[in-house]
């Protein structure tokens, strides 16, 4: 038996969660594994979540100036 499910997700579901990938071939698994992480860590320390939220911002504001044309 596979340990892998389908959802189901409206394309606006899935839209939104494309723009939060950190890079293009990231999973949705490991999407939502990261986000489900940050709202626990939440819970507890919300000024951790910030900056692991800062951090993801960073990544993504660097991968995409990358691959803009020069």
């Amino acid at each position: 038996m596979s340990d892998i499910t389908t959802i189901k997700l409206a394309k606006k579901t899935k839209s939104r969660l494309d723009k939060l990938k950190t890079h293009k071939r990231e999973s949705y698994d490991e999407l939502l594994q990261k986000i489900l992480n940050i709202l626990n860590v939440c819970k507890v320390n919300p000024e951790e979540a910030r900056e692991r939220l800062r951090k993801i911002d960073k990544i993504k504001s660097m991968s995409k100036s990358a691959s803009e044309p020069d």
